[in-house]
């Protein structure tokens, strides 16, 4: 009989389960076919043919799942057969909306409350209230938080919340007609973009998109016994499940396809959570875990995390040698070199490994060990999966040198001097606890800020001052979304605040008073975000000065980035200039600050790099070990970042005309060779810290235009015309612009199948900067993927609001 392709499907699934799986899941397939007949005869019975052919033995019996609670079933078990399964089987020989799961068919609410849902792999109605869901902001700094059932609402939801959350916005943002003018577009968006600025000045929104981050929070939460609010837990568990993708894994991130450590991570999590090893969204998960061959395969950062867990053997890693951290820094890779987020998740899973810090075992990880593995826990040979990585995962393989290095810090560790390693450990446990104080518990970023979490548990003991603080600080990361609650990147407050307020400027609302408010609110939040001081004794601690300069996130962060700076400082200067109603002024002395760390940033290429100036050469980069990150360890020298740094020293020059005169003058000049050197042979520039090369394009000709190369009776000089090219060979016929997220991966342009608003945008803005006007075109999509009170959800999927405000920035010109 020739099999259906539902059929073959579900019998690749099978082959690849052990024999345990197997007995379960046809366990209850005997039982499902007599229950369905009557459902669906026709159907069930072709399958049933097929089901009953597969020779398993005599069927279990049955137990009833404890899904809720937090008691977690043991080995032992997960030898019964799948409460729930019925489910997942149906699921599978069903059509897909005929059955959804329970985390998909309970609610307590009605569905017409949530008028605007992300579209994702799943849509899951939300487990709690979201109407009693408040988010608090204090210069910066964001916490979700809930009001209980019992408790009163101290006030009502507002625009952000609600928007955010995607309740309702109709009383806040009324129905207006769709715009026929780019003014009228223009004026849209403002009314509905100040509609969304918090009471501190900035503007909150989501950033984020790795899907490994909110797992390893969980884990150290578990592993430090943290309990967090049962909301928050739920709307964990919904983002998850969320961004479950139909073979039932998860990629390391949102465009990704599943991974091992992406699934690895997120069923460990869900377990954590409460959800049992036979609820069929787990199940689906193991299955695609097993038919990766289970969580062997699992890069470096996963099997650290996975051995601090107790899942897996500290044997089964190659030693990161830790005491590296004892050597001198002109030592070729030392630490010190890398990038400042290489180094902190190099210092911690060093740490981690040097002490061997691992969470007691309990119910929950006995049977995790049996559920991730395809092989018995007991019997797996843990050297030898040192260098086993899944090919799905693998994204920086090892170089010879590297391995060299591995085989001989693999036999140093046999070996230590005891001495030596305590040494490391004091010396890597001194550098963490200073970013603890630097950085007021909120870490260099979400990956370290898990570690430091666990760390600070295993050093200084449950009820220390330094671990409450450290939870205090879990809230900032959190950030409740559509789908759910997600771990984001700290957040990018400063950096949309600084273009939200380009574009506003730009269109003229200083000009109506209306919007006085907003921008004085912007002009004290900037204000309040630059960093005013060193961190005592940084040199020590391998940081760069930062006095003067302004973060991503916000103040308490006290980890400043280049452009951040520039871009800051360039609109509170643009505020005080254009606004006469703004009186409280940026004294001088740290605008002066600002422009001296960013001079100090300045590479010796004449770019300028994110967080601090590049310190490694090519030697750090061939001893990756991240396996998941290529390209990684250096703070590379980055277009973008010198082109904000280039406009906002050009825009400080015209203000201060006799400060650092020279010094000014040669960043200029030299910044703009680096951008002529790196402009690619097609014309175009490559984009890091956006998609792609037209997010890098965009920057370098405006870095070319602060400095008057422009467009001048026709004519420009060959880098303009020949970036200006570029952007025009790629517009699509629809008059936009789309690139796809590969283009970074492959280093060349990958076009999109669609338009897309943002690259739009970004496109007009680096054409206009340079002279070029003629854009009718282009600016007919735009105004056609405005609409109505809904004409900014087409951005729910970026990770920073500024690219709307770009779209207004660029109707404004024409």
């Amino acid at each position: 009989m020739e099999l259906e392709p539902e059929e073959l499907e579900l019998t690749e699934l099978y082959s690849h389960l052990p024999e345990i799986e197997r007995s379960m899941i046809i366990d209850k397939l005997h039982h499902l076919i007599h229950r369905l007949e009557a459902v669906k005869p026709a159907t069930i019975q072709t399958k049933g043919h097929c089901i009953s052919n597969l020779n398993v033995g005599p069927p279990l019996k049955q137990h009833k799942p404890n899904i809720v609670s937090s008691k977690v079933p043991n080995s032992s078990q997960l030898n019964k057969p799948l409460q729930g399964g019925e489910d997942w089987i149906k699921s599978r020989f069903l059509d897909p909306g005929e059955m959804a799961s329970p985390q998909r068919q309970q609610s307590i609410h009605q569905p017409d409350k949530y008028l605007r849902r992300r579209k994702g792999a799943h849509e899951i109605e939300p487990k709690t209230d979201l109407t009693r869901w408040r988010l608090s902001t204090v210069e910066g700094r964001q916490g979700w938080y809930y009001v209980a059932d019992n408790e009163e609402c101290a006030r009502e939801q507002n625009a952000i919340e609600a928007y955010t959350l995607g309740l309702d916005t109709s009383k806040f943002f009324p129905d207006v007609p769709k715009a026929s003018t780019a003014q009228e577009a223009l004026w849209k968006a403002i009314p509905f973009f100040s509609g969304l600025q918090a009471e501190d000045g900035h503007w909150p929104m989501e950033c984020s998109g790795v899907l490994s981050l909110a797992p390893g929070l969980l884990f150290a939460c578990y592993g430090a016994k943290i309990l967090l609010p049962e909301e928050v837990k739920k709307e964990l568990l919904r983002y998850i499940l969320s961004k479950q993708l139909p073979d039932g894994g998860w990629g390391l991130h949102l465009k990704e396809q599943s991974t091992v450590v992406g699934t690895a991570f997120n069923y460990i999590a869900m377990r954590i959570l409460g959800l049992g090893p036979d609820h069929p969204d787990v199940v689906r998960a193991r299955i695609n875990l097993h038919k990766k061959g289970g969580a062997l395969g699992i890069p470096h950062l996963g099997k650290v995390w996975l051995a601090v867990m107790n899942l897996y053997s500290w044997e089964g890693m190659n030693s990161p040698f830790p005491e590296l951290w004892l050597l001198p820094t002109w030592i070729p890779g030392h630490p010190s070199t890398f990038w400042c987020h290489a180094r902190h998740i190099t210092l911690v899973m060093c740490y981690c490994y040097a002490t061997r810090l691992t969470v007691e075992e309990d119910e929950l990880i006995q049977s995790l060990r049996q559920e991730i593995y395809v092989e018995d826990f007991s019997s797996i040979d843990w050297p030898a999966h040192r260098n086993n990585v899944a090919e799905t995962d693998l994204q920086a393989p090892h170089s010879w040198m590297l391995d060299a290095a591995y085989a001989t810090f693999n036999w140093y560790e046999r070996y230590h001097f005891t001495s030596l390693r305590k040494k490391a450990i004091a010396e890597m446990q001194e550098q963490i606890k200073a970013d603890d104080i630097f950085s007021n518990y909120t870490n260099s970023s979400p990956i370290c800020k898990s570690f430091h979490v666990i760390i600070c548990w295993y050093v200084d003991g449950a009820n220390s001052p330094a671990l409450q603080e450290h939870i205090s600080r879990i809230y900032d990361y959190l950030w409740l979304g559509q789908d759910g609650m997600l771990m984001k990147v700290m957040g990018s407050q400063t950096w949309d605040a600084s273009f939200t307020v380009q574009g506003f400027l730009e269109a003229g609302v200083q000009n109506n008073p209306d919007y006085e408010s907003c921008l004085k609110k912007a002009h004290v939040y900037l204000k309040a975000s630059q960093i005013v001081d060193n961190p005592p004794n940084y040199q020590r601690y391998y940081r760069q000065m930062n006095k003067g300069g302004f973060p991503f996130s916000y103040r308490e962060n006290d980890w400043i980035v280049s452009d951040c700076t520039a871009e800051a400082m360039r609109v509170l200067m643009l505020l005080e200039e254009k606004c006469p109603f703004i009186e409280d002024h940026v004294a001088p002395q740290r605008l002066f600050d600002a422009v001296n760390v960013m001079l100090n940033m300045r590479n010796s290429n004449g770019g300028f790099s994110s967080y601090e100036t590049r310190r490694g050469s090519w030697l750090p980069e061939i001893m990756n070990s991240s396996e998941s990150y290529a390209d990684c360890m250096v703070d590379h020298t980055y277009t973008e970042c010198t082109s904000s740094v280039m406009q906002a020293l050009r825009h400080f020059e015209k203000r201060f005309p006799h400060h650092r005169v020279d010094e000014i003058s040669d960043t200029l000049i030299k910044g703009l060779q680096y951008c002529r050197d790196m402009q690619k042979a097609d014309g175009s520039w490559l984009g890091n810290w956006g998609v792609c090369f037209t997010y890098g394009t965009w920057f370098a000709l405006e870095a070319f235009a602060c400095m008057g190369y422009i467009y001048h009776h026709g004519v420009a000089c060959k880098e303009v015309t020949k970036g200006c090219e570029f952007l025009v060979s790629k517009q699509m016929k629809d008059g936009g612009w789309g690139e796809e997220f590969e283009s970074y991966k492959l280093c060349k342009y990958i076009q999109h199948t669609v338009s897309q608003i943002h690259h739009t945008a970004w496109a007009l803005l680096g054409l206009m900067a340079v002279g070029v006007t003629l854009l009718q075109y282009s600016a007919k999509l735009v105004l056609s993927t405005t609409v109505a009170t809904e004409s900014s959800s087409l951005f729910l999927h970026l990770p920073a609001l500024p690219a709307f405000i770009l779209v207004a920035l660029s109707l404004k010109t024409f």
